[in-house]
């Protein structure tokens, strides 16, 4: 007979979270909120993760839920990373980031519409 409470315990060891920049492409959908005219639009965002998987995963996630249709995704990485390749963070981008870390949350930075005529 075996003691079920003789079984080695795991650890988990949780991961910090971090913010990683992610550009997001959406295309139209109704009720989106897009311009009228628009053919979709890029989203600056802000997301916090474990890892950057984690992040864009949750990014989709809102996104949908706002009626949006996400259609790709590129990540630019975490702050220290985006400095590490000499790209320059204002005050303004530090403050959302720390505030997506400290609410868990997907921010959206900055949105810019896609029309197919000027």
């Amino acid at each position: 007979m075996t003691d079920e409470t003789a079984k080695p315990t795991e650890e988990k060891v949780k991961r910090p979270q971090q913010v990683f920049t992610l550009v997001v492409e959406v295309g139209r959908s109704a009720d989106d909120g897009l311009p009228k005219g628009a053919t979709g639009a890029a989203l600056m965002c802000y997301a916090s993760g474990v890892d950057e998987a984690e992040a864009v995963r949750e990014t989709v996630a809102v996104l949908k839920q706002a009626d949006l249709a996400p259609l790709d995704v590129t990540g630019y990485g975490t702050l220290a990373e985006r400095e590490a390749q000499g790209d320059e963070i204002d005050a303004e981008d530090r403050a959302l980031m720390d505030r997506a870390l400290a609410e868990n949350a997907v921010i959206v930075a900055q949105m810019t519409p896609f029309f197919d005529k000027p």
